[in-house]
C-alpha cells in the first residue's frame, strides 16, 4: 500500500530541528537552524526542538568567542533564547535539546558523541530536519533516522566536496561525494539542497530556505531614507568582507581579485575585513607581500553599528553553498560583488547584485559600486529576504507526495547498505581511523561529564575493550 503524503503544514506536528553547531559560536550552521526554528514556531501549530551540540569548556574556550562559557547547559540555553528574541523580536517559542559533541581540529567542526536519534524521545519523534544530514551521519552509530522518524529531510549547508578537493586532492573529494551520497539516502526522505553548487543526492530539489532576520531589513530601510544633509551620501564608507578567516571562505578569491585589480586600475580600494580564524596569520602576511590595502579588524556580528555605513560588500567565495552574510548585506541596502556561480543564483534577481564572470568584469563593478550608492530595495525584494518567506518556501520545498517516497528497491537498498554502515562505524578501530575521536560511540550519562581530552588520555587506543566494537580479554 503506498504510503501517502507528508505535509510540515499539518496542523500539530512535531518537528526537530537537529544541528551540527550552536551559538554563541556565529557560524552559518548554528545561526540559521536556530532562526528557522524561532520562525517555524512562531504563529503556527507546530511543536518544535531545537537540538545543538553542549561542548566541554575546553571546547567551548576555543571557539565561542568574546570569551564566553557556559558551566551548565540551561546557561546555554538561556543565552540562545535571550539572542533569539533580540535578534527576531519576539518570544523563542520553542523547546531546546543539547547533546554531547566534541570539537574537531581537522575539520573545525562539531561532531555528535553517541547516537544523536536518543535525543528525541520516541513519543515525540515525527518530523526532522537534519542541518547538514552528511556531517551529522559520517560517524552515527545508531538508530537509522528514517526508522525513528516518520519524515525525515535533510537541509545541505556546505559544500564540504570543494573544501576536500582543495585540501586534500581529488580522489579524497570523489571518496567523499560518494560517502554523502550513501548516508543522506540512508537516513533521508528528501533532501534541499539550498543550491545547485552542493554535489547531486538523492530524493533531492533544491530551494534557499534560508532568510535574514529582521533587524537586518530594518538597517537597510533606515539606509535607503534620504539624508538629512543635501548632497550628502547615505553610505560613508567603501567595502568590506566579513567571512572566518580560512583560506577556503573565499580569502583565495578575495586576494587574487584585488591583486588583479590594482595591476589594471589606477586607483586601489581600501578594503576592511572583519573575522576570525586560523589562517588570518598567512591571509595578513599574503595581503601585505601584495600590497594591498586590506585592514583585518578581527571578528564582528554583521550588525555591528560600524558596519552600516559600509556602501559595497565583496563576497568572492565560491565554496559557499549560499552564503548568509551576502543575504544579510543585501537586506541592510548594500551592493553585492560576487561571482557568478550556483551559489549566487538566488541573488542574481535583486538590482544591487552586481554578478561577475572574469577579473576585467570585478574590476568594472566594484569600481561602479564604490562610485555611487545602492537602490533602495522594493518591498517584493525585502519580502524574499525574509524568514518568512523562507520558512513558507521550506514547508513547500519540505513536503513529500506519495509518489516521492523511496521505491521497494530503494528501501532495501538503503536498509542493506545502512546495515553495512553501521556495522563499520561500531568498530572502534575503523571510527577512530575515519576521524570520529576515541570513545564517541555511546553518550555520557551527564552532558557535563564528557571531556574530550580527558578521553584521549583516558588509556591508550590499543588498549581498549571496545576496539573492536565488542569487550576484549582483559590480560594481566
Amino acid at each position: 500500500m503506498a504510503k501517502p503524503a507528508s505535509s510540515l503544514r499539518t496542523p500539530g506536528r512535531k518537528v526537530a530541528v537537529v544541528t551540527t553547531a550552536s551559538l554563541p559560536w556565529m557560524t552559518g550552521t548554528a545561526v540559521n537552524p536556530t532562526l528557522r526554528a524561532a520562525y517555524l514556531a512562531h504563529g503556527r501549530d507546530i511543536q518544535v526542538t531545537l537540538v545543538i551540540p553542549w561542548l566541554a569548556i575546553s571546547d567551548q574556550e576555543r571557539i565561542y568567542p568574546h570569551n564566553i562559557t557556559f558551566s551548565k547547559p540551561d546557561g546555554q540555553e538561556a543565552w540562545v533564547r535571550q539572542w533569539v528574541e533580540k535578534r527576531t523580536g519576539f518570544k523563542a517559542d520553542f523547546k531546546i535539546v543539547l547533546y554531547a559533541g566534541r570539537y574537531d581540529d581537522d575539520f573545525c567542526s562539531i561532531f555528535p558523541v553517541g547516537d544523536l536519534t536518543d535525543a528525541i524521545p520516541d513519543g515525540e519523534a515525527d518530523v526532522a530536519i537534519l542541518e547538514e544530514p552528511e556531517h551529522l551521519t559520517w560517524f552515527h552509530h545508531g538508530k537509522r533516522w528514517t526508522y525513528k522518524f516518520a519524515h525525515v529531510v535533510g537541509i545541505m549547508h556546505t559544500n564540504y566536496i570543494d573544501y576536500v578537493r582543495r585540501e586534500a586532492g581529488p580522489v579524497k573529494a570523489q571518496m567523499l561525494t560518494a560517502l554523502n551520497r550513501s548516508v543522506c539516502s540512508i537516513h533521508c526522505h528528501k533532501v534541499i539542497k539550498l543550491s545547485d553548487a552542493v554535489q547531486w543526492l538523492p530524493r533531492q530539489t533544491t530551494c534557499f530556505v534560508h532568510g535574514v532576520a529582521r533587524s537586518f531589513l530594518e538597517v537597510g530601510q533606515k539606509m535607503a531614507r534620504p539624508p538629512a544633509e543635501p548632497g550628502q551620501a547615505r553610505f560613508t564608507k567603501g567595502a568590506y568582507y566579513i567571512g572566518k578567516v580560512v583560506w577556503s571562505k573565499g580569502y583565495t578569491e578575495l586576494l587574487e581579485m584585488l591583486a588583479q585589480h590594482r595591476q589594471r586600475s589606477a586607483s586601489q580600494p581600501h578594503v576592511d575585513v572583519f573575522g576570525n580564524g586560523e589562517d588570518l596569520p598567512q591571509v595578513g602576511q599574503a595581503a601585505e607581500q601584495r600590497g594591498l590595502d586590506i585592514t583585518f579588524h578581527g571578528a564582528k556580528d554583521h550588525l555591528d553599528p560600524s558596519i552600516h555605513a559600509y556602501r559595497v560588500f565583496i563576497n568572492p567565495s565560491t565554496t559557499d553553498v549560499v552564503a548568509t552574510t551576502s543575504c544579510e548585506a543585501l537586506a541592510m541596502g548594500k551592493w553585492l560583488v560576487c561571482a557568478d556561480h550556483p551559489s549566487n543564483a538566488f541573488f542574481t534577481s535583486f538590482q544591487n547584485c552586481l554578478i561577475y564572470h572574469t577579473s576585467e568584469e570585478f574590476t568594472e563593478q566594484l569600481n561602479h559600486a564604490l562610485a555611487q550608492d545602492p537602490h533602495p530595495m522594493s518591498e517584493e525584494d525585502l519580502r524574499r529576504l525574509t524568514w518568512e518567506d523562507a520558512t513558507e518556501r521550506l514547508l513547500d520545498a519540505a513536503e513529500i507526495k506519495a509518489e516521492e517516497w523511496p521505491g521497494r528497491l530503494a528501501c532495501i537498498q538503503d536498509a542493506l547498505l545502512w546495515r553495512a554502515y553501521n556495522a563499520g562505524t561500531g568498530i572502534e578501530l575503523i571510527r577512530k581511523g575515519l576521524g570520529a575521536g576515541r570513545n564517541t560511540k555511546r553518550a555520557p550519562d551527564c552532558l557535563t561529564d564528557y571531556d574530550p581530552e580527558a578521553e584521549e588520555r583516558r588509556r591508550p587506543f590499543w588498549d581498549q575493550h571496545e576496539m573492536l566494537g565488542y569487550p576484549l580479554p582483559r590480560t594481566i
